[in-house]
């Protein structure tokens, strides 16, 4: 009794010891950060060095018309990025893991993860070189005859969109082929023998199978999206009004490190709760999008 008891002991020792590492990175780099974040943004500086609580931050933000527009702008064209990403990568998911077969179909998912070999801003420099008005894009139709002078397709929301959707999309392709990956071809095939079309078998087999990874997929390109800097504001330009420019201007620009955190918490405050909604819609649950 005695030994077992030990050796239990020593598994819970053990196991302990394995999540130190990971224990130590949550509360370090996200738990304790953020919490200071809040604390910060609970604060007014009334003169050098001396603060006191206040929800001044927060009612600046809410009282100022380009603040609480670039949020709302900022959401909306985040879940639009999303949503187009889902339609665009969910065919190409479905004809990875489905429809090729042997080095085919490695070759085609290597593609998809070429691109990302690169930094995020180099990306975006390759979309400026192709968009720009004196870009490849523009000098081809000059070319053609198409145009008659150079077009500028930069500092546009869709060009802003063209970019995000880009930057995002093999963080919908991977989950989603992973899971379809996982659906057996007999489904599919018994689907059609029971006189479904294409339209039905995906709709009755095919979705629910990939809800997760569809779950997934969606988390992670909205929170990146989100959160995203480069992309909006090297596309868009000055005009971009995304949200994390108005954070990078009060924690850069102005030095008024309480409306950033304020503004910081406040998107952390978005992205959860168009998480949790997205969660109880598809009826998923946050274990079962990560497993």
């Amino acid at each position: 009794m005695t030994t077992s008891t030990g050796k239990a002991g020593a598994m819970r020792v053990g196991a302990l010891l394995l999540a130190m590492p990971l224990l130590l990175w949550l509360f370090l780099l996200v738990i304790l950060p953020h919490v200071d974040l809040l604390l910060v943004s609970l604060r007014e500086r009334i003169s050098y060095g001396k603060y006191e609580f206040s929800l001044i931050n927060y009612i600046e933000f809410f009282v100022e018309p380009l603040y609480w527009n670039t949020y709302v702008r900022t959401a909306v064209m985040s879940l639009m990025a999303t949503v187009l990403t889902l339609m665009i990568g969910f065919p190409v998911s479905y004809y990875i893991a489905k429809v090729m077969r042997g080095k085919g179909k490695n070759v085609l998912f290597l593609l998809c993860l070429i691109p990302f070999w690169v930094s995020e801003l180099v990306r975006t420099f390759g979309w400026m070189i192709l968009l720009r008005e004196s870009g490849v894009i523009s000098n081809f139709l000059q070319w053609a005859g198409i145009a008659d002078g150079p077009i500028e397709m930069l500092y546009n929301d869709a060009t802003i969109m063209v970019g995000l959707v880009y930057t995002s999309m093999l963080f919908m392709v991977v989950p989603l082929v992973s899971v379809l990956d996982s659906l057996d071809d007999s489904l599919i095939e018994a689907g059609y023998d029971l006189g479904g079309n294409a339209f039905t078998v995906t709709r009755d087999i095919v979705i629910p199978h990939a809800m997760p990874g569809i779950a997934s997929g969606c988390i992670v390109v909205f929170m990146l999206t989100l959160g995203n800097y480069l992309t909006p504001n090297l596309l868009g330009g000055k005009d971009s009004l995304w949200f994390t420019e108005q954070i990078y201007t009060q924690f850069i620009t102005r030095f008024n490190w309480e409306s950033g955190s304020a503004f910081g918490f406040l998107l952390l405050v978005l992205s959860s709760l168009i998480v949790w909604i997205g969660l109880k819609l598809s009826r998923q649950t946050l274990s079962e999008t990560v497993s």
